[in-house]
C-alpha cells in the first residue's frame, strides 16, 4: 500500500473519470454505425484481458490461469458483461449523460444488497440516504410523466446488474490481488461471448477495429487509475469524486452528438449525488479499498 496522499488521490481519481466517459462515445459510435453490440462488448473483454494479463501474471504467475471458486467468478463475468452490453445498448437510445445519470443507481443497490445479502448492519440513516437516491432516479425517469424508452430500461438493468457485480466483489474481497481479479473476469467474459460471437459476427473493418481496442484499453487505464487512486485516499474521500463522469459524459455528449440533458435530469444528479455523499461518509469500512479498485461506497467505475 502506497504512502496516503490525498491530493494525488484526488488527481487520479479526475482522471479515471475525464477518460472513462471516452469508452461511451466510442461505443455510440460503433452502435450507430450498426455493429452489433455483442461484438463491442466482446472486445471490451479480450482487449481488457490482454491489458491487464501482465499485471496479473507479475502479481500471481501461471496460477493467475486457474480462478479459484470458478463459479464465483463465473457469476461476475455474467455480471460485469451483461451490465456493459446493457449500458452499451442503452446509448443507442439515450444521451451518454441521461444513460450514465440512470446508471448511477447502482452504489444505491450496493448499499440495499449489501444490507439483504451479506448481512451487513445498514443504520436508519442510510436506509434514508438510500431511497432518497432511488428518488433522484425516478426524477431523471419520470415515469408516467414521459415516456420510458428501451434505453432507460437497459441503462437501469446496467446499474442493478453492476450493483450485484460490486456486492460479489465484496465477498471475496482480500482473497486476491485484484489486477488478478480483474484480468479473471475478463478472460472468463471473452470466453464466453467467443462461444456466442458467431450469432451475432459482422467483421469490423481497421477503424471501427481501432475503436474498439480503444475500448478496451481506456477501460483499463481507468481502472488502473481508480486503483492507485484509492491506494492514495480514503473512499469516503474519493467515492463523491465518482460524479464528476457526468460532468466529462456531459461535455462529450454535446460535442460529439449535440446532446444536452435537460433541467429534470441535471435535478436527478443533484439528488444522487447528495445521496452518494451520504452514503460514502457513512460507510463503515471507508478507509479500505476493494477488490478491483473499487472503495465500498464507490460502485462507480466504468462497466
Amino acid at each position: 500500500m502506497s504512502e496516503p496522499r490525498p491530493l494525488i488521490g484526488i488527481g487520479l481519481m479526475l482522471a479515471a473519470m475525464a477518460i472513462l466517459p471516452f469508452i461511451d462515445v466510442l461505443a455510440k459510435v460503433l452502435g450507430q454505425a450498426g455493429l452489433p453490440i455483442v461484438i463491442v462488448v466482446w472486445a471490451r473483454a479480450v482487449f481488457g484481458s490482454l491489458a491487464t494479463l501482465p499485471f496479473a501474471l507479475r502479481a500471481a504467475g501461471p496460477a493467475v490461469f486457474r480462478p479459484q471458486a470458478p463459479l464465483h467468478h463465473l457469476g461476475r463475468a455474467l455480471l460485469l458483461f451483461g451490465a456493459t452490453f446493457c449500458f452499451f445498448e442503452a446509448l443507442k437510445y439515450l444521451p451518454i449523460a441521461d444513460a450514465l445519470a440512470i446508471f448511477f443507481v447502482n452504489p444505491l443497490v450496493v448499499t440495499l444488497l449489501s444490507a439483504l445479502v451479506l448481512g451487513e448492519k445498514v443504520g436508519p440513516r442510510r436506509w434514508a440516504a438510500v431511497a432518497t437516491g432511488f428518488l433522484g432516479t425516478l426524477v431523471i425517469i419520470r415515469p408516467g410523466l414521459v415516456e420510458v424508452n428501451p434505453g432507460t430500461l437497459l441503462a437501469l438493468a446496467a446499474g442493478f446488474m453492476l450493483g450485484s457485480y460490486f456486492v460479489m466483489t465484496r465477498a471475496i474481497a482480500g482473497k486476491a490481488e485484484a489486477s488478478v481479479l480483474t484480468f479473471q473476469t475478463n478472460a472468463l467474459g471473452a470466453l464466453l461471448l467467443t462461444l456466442i460471437l458467431p450469432l451475432a459476427w459482422q467483421r469490423p473493418d481497421s477503424g471501427q477495429w481501432l475503436m474498439l481496442a480503444a475500448i478496451g484499453i481506456i477501460a483499463t487505464v481507468g481502472h488502473l487509475l481508480i486503483t492507485r487512486a484509492y491506494e492514495h485516499a480514503e473512499a469516503s474521500l474519493l467515492a463523491p469524486l465518482a460524479f464528476a463522469e457526468i460532468v466529462m459524459a456531459t461535455a462529450l455528449g454535446w460535442w460529439f452528438f449535440d446532446d444536452w440533458p435537460d433541467a429534470w435530469t441535471f435535478a436527478g444528479v443533484v439528488i444522487l449525488i447528495a445521496s452518494a455523499v451520504s452514503i460514502s461518509w457513512r460507510e463503515r469500512r471507508a478507509t479500505k479499498p476493494y477488490v478491483d479498485g473499487t472503495g465500498p461506497a464507490a460502485g462507480l467505475p466504468h462497466p
